[in-house]
């Protein structure tokens, strides 16, 4: 590989008019300009980033955090934020901690090291490490999805809550009373806070029921979705419904209650919640609670470089709010009786 000392040579001046070409920090003679951009054309010469940044105190790059690279609703957020970035002349470096605490330490100290200018975090869960390994960087950082209570950063971020209570409301006015949840994993706020809204919608309804008898874990995956919605089918009597807290896990249910002979939504009525491209394509398709991706992402990367450029210092907390997209996977409850309206003259 070339180094700034062989496009020198090669063009018969110094390492510093290169560097100051390469940089556009000084002025440089029409002839010398020329001489040194055929040597970087010849020599294929790819000027150091690192280099760079140490003279501009920049490196135009921004970090992401994920949590699960497999997640088509993380996928569709990255695609969003990485276009942002492109179009404001940043390069994205996207890391995927896989739910695992030490890894995304590790990664944390990687982008670190890479003397990133921003960085965008879907916290994983379950580590309590994060706020001070958050706060040791020292940069402009923007919360995604999942806040973290220690940390006073930016935030954005779906109403969780209202999401599970959409949800719930949307399943008693088809004339369900027996509804069941499907949580993420233990402790994780988004999941809670879904949680939370489930239960509040049973409340609501006047539903006086042991909610922890219609409650399993599926860890946001389709297998645990599956597995899940056949441990609920071994239970007596039945639920008529389903609030299944992340449409992976909704997927893997849907195959669970096909394998089992359950017609959705003849004998059972699923929701699912993010809304991802997928959804739609399911068998039955699927309703669920949609969460605002695009925008979640395109506001992200706003309030981040409001704060790289300088053009804010107070902390921005942004709550956005789902939308039920009704689809064929929810249904009235067979001895559902439409309310009678009596008309008034």
């Amino acid at each position: 590989m070339s180094t700034i000392k062989d496009v020198a040579l090669r063009a018969g001046v110094s390492v510093t008019t290169v560097s100051h070409v390469v940089n556009g920090t000084r002025h440089v003679s029409a002839a010398g300009r020329e001489r040194v951009e055929q040597a970087i054309r010849e020599l294929a010469y790819v000027p150091s980033a690192v280099a760079r940044s140490l003279k501009s105190n920049t490196t135009r790059t921004l970090g992401m955090l994920i949590p699960n690279s497999s997640n088509p609703y993380f996928a569709e957020i990255v695609r969003v934020v990485e276009d942002r970035c492109f179009a404001a002349g940043y390069t994205l470096i996207l890391c995927n901690t896989d739910d695992e605490p030490r890894r995304q330490g590790i990664y944390l100290k990687v982008l670190a090291e890479r003397r990133i200018d921003g960085l965008v975090v879907v916290s994983t869960g379950d580590d309590d490490s994060l706020p001070t390994l958050l706060a040791s960087l020292r940069i402009p950082i923007v919360l995604l999805d999942r806040e973290i209570t220690e940390q006073d950063c930016d935030l954005v971020e779906t109403a969780h809550m209202q999401g599970g209570l959409l949800a719930t409301r949307h399943l008693v006015s088809l004339g369900h009373r027996r509804i069941a949840c499907i949580g993420g994993p233990a402790g994780l706020v988004p999941s809670e806070q879904r949680i939370a809204g489930w239960r509040l919608g049973l409340a609501e309804a006047g539903l006086d029921i042991d909610a922890n008898q219609l409650f399993w874990h599926g860890g946001f995956t389709s297998q645990g979705g599956y597995e899940a919605m056949h441990a609920m089918l071994r239970t007596e009597p039945l639920p008529t419904a389903v609030f299944v807290c992340n449409d992976l896990m909704a997927i893997g249910a849907l195959r669970a209650a096909h394998e089992s002979g359950v017609q959705v939504p003849g004998a059972l009525s699923i929701v699912g919640f993010d809304d991802i491209e997928l959804s739609s394509f399911t068998s039955p398709p699927l309703t669920t609670v949609a969460q605002p991706k695009q925008r979640m992402g395109a506001l992200a990367v706003a309030m981040l470089l409001e704060r790289i450029e300088g053009r804010r210092r107070d902390t921005r907390k942004v709550v956005l709010q789902p939308e039920l997209r009704v689809r064929a996977s929810t249904g009235r409850h067979a001895g559902f009786v439409e309310p009678v309206r009596l008309l008034h003259v």
